[in-house]
């Protein structure tokens, strides 16, 4: 059986408790094993990082040391697979670089805050991580991030002439990344259209898939 790791908290008003709920049914009707953890100290448990195949984390904003932050990188670069969504991913930790750069991007800013209406468009129709979901529209916080080039983009929105990625996979040494900017409360996590995008990036990343 695959063991993942579900790790919530940080700033309240992306409810992480719910997310991290919703998030550790879906793992758990997939056949994981499922830890769920409210402290960042669970990057230090050297026996449960050893057993992992998926990190999944819901934290946004929050501080990190050191000492929980070199384990979880080392994990991920030695092939566990890490994937989130919105700020529990991707805007965690504004003063750790290295985290930043392992996750492939950083949020900057959300014109309009929430409740921009706004389509979300698959870039290729037969990648196996977005085939057969479509273009949507969604009505929610819209992120505009610092992004790295070397990400392979799979979904995307626009500013204006700006293609900006929502969804998007990296590697991290042997680990596989992947990274949603939607979600930014539990309504939306559990959309359908976001909750497959996640089911397929949580099985894309897992230690050992043998998705492409």
């Amino acid at each position: 059986m695959r063991k993942a790791l579900i790790v919530w908290g940080g700033w309240d008003g992306h409810q992480p408790e719910e997310v991290a709920g919703i998030f550790a049914d879906l793992l758990n009707k997939e056949g994981f094993e499922v830890t769920v953890s409210d402290t960042l100290d669970a990057y230090k448990d050297e026996e449960l990082m050893a057993q992992l195949d998926l990190i999944v984390p819901v934290w946004t904003m929050g501080s990190i040391t050191q000492e929980q932050l070199r384990p979880l990188l080392d994990t991920v670069r030695a092939g566990c697979g890490i994937a989130g969504c919105h700020g529990g991913m991707g805007d965690s930790f504004r003063n750790d670089v290295d985290y930043q750069f392992m996750v492939g991007g950083q949020w900057v800013a959300h014109p309009g805050n929430d409740g921009v209406v706004y389509d979300v468009n698959m870039v290729r129709e037969d990648n196996p991580l977005t085939s057969g979901i479509g273009d949507f529209e969604v009505c929610t916080e819209k992120y505009y991030m610092h992004v790295d080039p070397a990400n392979e983009v799979h979904a995307t929105t626009s500013f204006g002439d700006v293609k900006m990625p929502i969804v998007w996979t990296k590697t991290w040494g042997e680990g596989r990344v992947y990274y949603n900017s939607l979600g930014h409360q539990a309504n939306i996590v559990a959309m359908p259209q976001t909750l497959e995008l996640m089911r397929r990036g949580f099985l894309w990343a897992a230690r050992g898939s043998q998705e492409a």
